[in-house]
C-alpha cells in the first residue's frame, strides 16, 4: 500500500514557474514508477510525465516538453514536477500516481496502468 500526497500547487501568472512535489509513504518507493497527470474542468485526465523506478528514464507529454521536468529522490520518497513557462492552458488539478514494477519501465501514459493515486493539487495559471 502506498499513500501519495501532492503539494506545491497554487496561482501563478503566465510565464511563471511552480514546483510540484509528491510525498509517498512506505519503504518500497524505489520499486514504483511514478507519473503526473492533470485534469482540467470538463476534460479527461491527461498524461503529463512519468519516471522509471530508478529515475534513470523519463517521459513527457508533447504539450509540456521543454517546459516541465519530472524528477525523483528515492532517499526521500518524493517525486517532483518542475513547471516553467506556464500557460493558462496548464490550469488543472495535478495528480501524482504510482505503479509497482520490477522493470525499468517508464512509458506509462495511461491512467489505468497506475496502482495508486494522490488527491491532487490545483494549479491555476492566469493570463
Amino acid at each position: 500500500q502506498v499513500q501519495l500526497v501532492e503539494s506545491g500547487g497554487g496561482l501563478v501568472q503566465a510565464g511563471g514557474s511552480l514546483r510540484l512535489s509528491c510525498a509517498a509513504s512506505g519503504r518500497t518507493f524505489s520499486r514504483y514508477a511514478m507519473g503526473w497527470f492533470r485534469q482540467a474542468p470538463g476534460k479527461e485526465r491527461e498524461f503529463v510525465a512519468a519516471i522509471s523506478a530508478s529515475g534513470d528514464n523519463t517521459d513527457h507529454a508533447d504539450s509540456v516538453k521543454g517546459r516541465f521536468k519530472i524528477s525523483r529522490d528515492n532517499a526521500k520518497n518524493t517525486v517532483h514536477l518542475q513547471m516553467n513557462s506556464l500557460k493558462p492552458e496548464d490550469t488543472a488539478v495535478y495528480y501524482c500516481a504510482a505503479k509497482f514494477t520490477i522493470t525499468p519501465m517508464y512509458r506509462l501514459p495511461t491512467s489505468a496502468e497506475y496502482d495508486y493515486w494522490g488527491q491532487g493539487t490545483q494549479v491555476t495559471v492566469s493570463s
